[in-house]
């Protein structure tokens, strides 16, 4: 698979699409607007024009390329590659789904196609709830992140970016996206190319697990942090930014040992499950006495 991809990029430079002007990529998806962009990507939405032709009601995509800060990088259209594939190896109703993976061939532009989301990333929420959600709104995005990342690490696969701007909520429920910074865990799945993580040095600083920055592997204990971090701000309504964070004022009292826990700095000292911390946070208080 390697050496498919290399051959598919080798002829010429891998360019995202022009900014403010829709192109056509693949002689199908005809891109209408930029959704999102950061240092590792930009997400355009698009029409699928082939759909449309055959009368689809729903023809609308969004359409991920790399982004201008990594593009020159010898490793970056793996990067892209490792993204999709990682994706696409779970299916879960909180996981993005991704479509396909596709070169343009006059643009020498890779991308890959996935569901275009509907909704509120987590981030532009708490800025429409600078105190913190009420628990009932709380417990239910916080269940169903909790089920999205569950899945996820079933599967294999550690997200390694887990923060309010990559979880969108919205009528159909909420999205984990973005596995940009994903690794799989043991055997990697099918199709998932070999990848140097060492020119890469893009970790969210306030989201990420100490042990990431001080150069150590990406974890499950690592996606653990990460994903009590966007919790904690969900429930205060700010960051905790201390080595003895307080207990939010939206989190019922039960809950807090758990997550207090997660956000452990020591990684040897973070000895709580997802598991655990979803239980809790659903109040199942049977056989979780040593929380309590």
């Amino acid at each position: 698979m390697r050496d498919l991809t290399h051959f598919a990029f080798a002829k010429a430079p891998i360019n995202p699409p022009r900014d403010g002007a829709p192109e056509l990529l693949a002689g199908r998806y005809l891109i209408e607007r930029v959704l999102g962009a950061g240092g590792m990507g930009v997400v355009y939405r698009a029409r699928d024009l082939l759909h449309e032709q055959f009368g689809e009601s729903c023809s609308s995509v969004a359409i991920k390329v790399l982004g201008e800060a990594i593009r020159e990088s010898a490793d970056a259209h793996v990067l892209l590659y490792n993204e999709f594939a990682l994706t696409r190896s779970l299916r879960h109703e909180q996981v993005v789904r991704v479509y396909s993976f596709e070169v343009d061939a006059p643009g020498q532009i890779a991308f890959f196609t996935m569901e275009l989301l509907q909704g509120m990333t987590l981030d532009r929420l708490l800025l429409e709830c600078p105190g913190g959600l009420p628990w009932q709104a709380l417990q239910g995005i916080a269940m169903q992140l909790l089920d999205a990342l569950r899945h996820s690490h079933q599967q294999g696969v550690l997200h390694g970016d887990v923060k309010p701007a990559n979880v969108m909520v919205g009528d159909g429920g909420l999205r984990l996206f973005d596995f940009g910074l994903g690794e799989a865990c043991g055997q990697a799945p099918a199709g998932s190319p070999g990848l140097s993580r060492s020119r890469f040095n893009a970790w969210t600083p306030a989201y990420a697990a100490p042990e990431l920055l001080a150069g150590g592997a990406l974890s499950a204990s690592a996606d653990l942090y990460a994903v009590a971090c966007v919790l904690y701000e969900l429930a205060q309504g700010r960051r905790h930014a201390s080595d003895r964070p307080a207990r939010p004022r939206q989190l019922p009292r039960h809950c807090w040992p758990v997550l207090r826990t997660a956000l452990t700095a020591d990684p040897e000292r973070r000895a709580v499950t997802l598991d655990e911390l979803r239980a809790v946070l659903a109040d199942r208080r049977k056989g979780l006495g040593r929380w309590f």
